[in-house]
């Protein structure tokens, strides 16, 4: 059964499922019908970050340029770059047993590729969610539809993943950021 979660909810991933080994990761989105003359390319992405909020290096940033983290931990599955269709537009796999021990939180976002030249924007966006699914049994965990209503935002957090007492927990965050990836970027600690 679902676990629908609202905007500030956390709850725990894998003590009450001991079963979850692999989580998928997975997000979606529509686009507002508008004349804006631009395809959306929304981009998910991962952040890997340490006790101070931080990423150490590059390497902890998994996005369509770096699908995969160096420990197999994170894998992203690939740019879906129009979002069409039902279901997940993109997916990021997490095995909680290869996260490495510096790592106490991985933050799930969402960005618009180019938003800036294609003047496009979240309020533009409808319909956005993050789900996390059992990958053994493909069963949903729980779901957490993004209702708020964004406006300049290009670019958000819709999750976070984070460890506490040796366990891992889902926080539904919905935070948005002006700037793109490249608020995102800074916001983590890396060069944009």
């Amino acid at each position: 059964m679902t676990i629908n979660l609202n905007k500030g909810q956390k709850i725990d991933l894998t003590k009450t499922n001991p079963s979850l080994k692999k989580a998928i990761i997975g997000l979606g989105w529509d686009t507002n019908k508008y004349s804006g003359g631009g395809d959306f390319d929304l981009d998910a992405s991962a952040f890997l970050v340490g006790a101070n909020g931080k990423t150490n290096n590059d390497l902890d940033f998994i996005f369509y340029n770096n699908l995969e983290h160096s420990s197999g931990a994170v894998i992203h599955t690939g740019d879906n770059r129009t979002g069409e269709g039902e279901g997940d537009d993109e997916q990021l796999i997490v095995e909680f047993s290869k996260i490495p021990k510096d790592i106490e939180k991985i933050a799930i976002t969402v960005t618009i590729h180019d938003a800036i030249a294609r003047a496009q924007n979240f309020g533009q966006i409808s319909n956005a969610f993050v789900r996390v699914v059992n990958e053994e049994t493909n069963e949903e965990i729980l779901r957490y539809d993004l209702s708020e209503d964004f406006s300049v935002e290009t670019a958000l957090v819709f999750c976070e993943i984070y460890r506490n007492n040796g366990e891992w927990k889902f926080s539904a965050t919905g935070s948005g950021f002006q700037g793109g990836l490249s608020a995102l970027c800074k916001n983590y600690g890396l060069d944009a």
